[in-house]
C-alpha cells in the first residue's frame, strides 16, 4: 500500500483532471449557445452537490435550466431529497429520474414543453415561427447522460459506459417532434480547490482511475462510509473502527475477502480495488456521500 496514512494519502494526493477535450467542449458550447433554448444539467443522486458543475452559470449564461437527477435508485433518498429541496427553494426546476425503468422521464418532457411554450409565445409575438425545443445536455463524466438520452429517445442512440469519457464530441439527437438534444462530453472544472468534492467524484467514477492514487481513494471511501454509514462497513467487511493509518482496517478486509498473498501477507492493492469496486457496483446499498453544511 503506497499511502496508508491519511495525512500522506487523502490529504496530499491532490486531484485535478481537466483534459483537453473538456476545454474544447466548453468552447464549443459557448459557440453554439445562441442555438440553445434549454439546458439539462445532469447530476448524480449519490453526490448531488459534488456532481454539480461549479461554473455552469458562467457557461450557459441565462438559459433556462432543468436539474435532472439520476441514480435515484442507488442513493439514500432521505439525504438526497434534503439537498434537492434546497435546490428547489433556490428556484431550480428539479426532476429526479430512474434510468433503470425510465420512471419520471415523462415529467422531464413535460417540464421541457412548459418552458418551451413560453419561449415560443415570445417568438410568435416577434413574428417568428414556433419550433422544437433545442436542449443542451451537460454534466460531469459518468452521471448517466447517455442513458438518459436513450430513455428519452426510446432506443439506444448514445454510447453508454461505466467509465468517464464515452462521449467525445457535441452531437445533435432528435428525441421527437418537440425536442432536439445537443449531447456533450462530460466536463469538470480546471482547478478543484475542494478536495472533498474531488475525492467524492473520484470515488463514484467521474474521474478516470488511471490518474488516481487508488489507495487514497479507497481510504477516502472507508473514512466517508465510517462517518456516514458505519453499519454498512460492519455488514460488508465486519469493520467496526477505522484506525489512523488504515492498516488494521485493510487487514480486516483482506482476511474477510481473501485478499492475501503467499505467506498470508495482505495484498494492499487488491484490498483498495475491492473497496472501490464494491462502491461502484452498489454493494454498500443506497448511499449519498454529500451532506448539506
Amino acid at each position: 500500500m503506497s499511502n496508508t496514512n491519511e495525512n500522506q494519502g487523502v490529504a496530499k494526493n491532490v486531484i485535478n483532471w481537466f483534459p483537453g477535450h473538456m476545454a474544447k467542449t466548453k468552447r464549443e458550447i459557448n459557440e453554439k449557445l445562441n442555438l440553445i433554448d434549454i439546458v439539462y444539467e445532469v447530476i448524480d443522486g449519490r453526490m448531488p452537490i459534488s456532481s454539480k458543475i461549479v461554473d455552469i452559470d458562467n457557461l450557459i449564461k441565462d438559459k433556462p435550466k432543468i436539474l435532472v437527477v439520476t441514480k435515484m435508485d442507488l442513493c439514500d433518498k432521505e439525504e438526497t431529497n434534503k439537498i434537492l429541496e434546497q435546490y428547489k427553494q433556490k428556484g431550480y426546476r428539479v426532476v429526479p429520474v430512474n434510468l433503470n425503468d425510465g420512471s419520471n422521464v415523462p415529467n422531464l418532457i413535460n417540464e421541457t414543453k412548459d418552458i418551451m411554450n413560453s419561449i415560443n409565445k415570445t417568438r410568435v409575438n416577434k413574428g417568428m415561427k414556433e419550433r422544437a425545443a433545442r436542449v443542451l445536455i451537460v454534466g460531469v463524466p459518468n452521471v448517466g447522460k447517455s442513458t438518459l438520452i436513450n430513455r428519452l429517445v426510446g432506443k439506444k442512440s448514445a454510447g453508454v459506459g461505466n467509465t468517464p469519457g464515452v462521449t467525445k464530441n457535441l452531437s445533435w439527437i432528435r428525441v421527437n417532434k418537440d425536442i432536439e438534444l445537443l449531447d456533450s462530453p462530460g466536463i469538470l472544472w480546471p482547478k478543484m480547490e475542494n478536495q472533498e468534492v474531488a475525492h467524492t467524484l473520484a470515488a463514484l467514477s467521474s474521474i478516470k482511475e488511471e490518474i488516481l492514487n487508488l489507495d487514497s481513494i479507497a481510504c477516502f471511501i472507508l473514512k466517508k462510509l465510517h462517518e456516514l454509514y458505519p453499519e454498512k462497513l460492519i455488514e460488508r467487511y465486519g469493520l467496526e473502527e477505522i484506525d489512523e493509518d488504515f492498516i488494521e482496517a485493510y487487514e480486516t478486509i483482506a482476511r474477510r475477502r481473501g485478499a492475501l498473498s503467499k505467506g498470508g501477507r495482505i495484498d494492499y492493492e487488491r484490498v483498495s480495488d475491492i473497496i472501490i469496486r464494491d462502491l461502484k457496483n452498489g454493494y454498500f446499498g443506497d448511499i449519498t456521500l454529500d451532506r448539506l453544511k
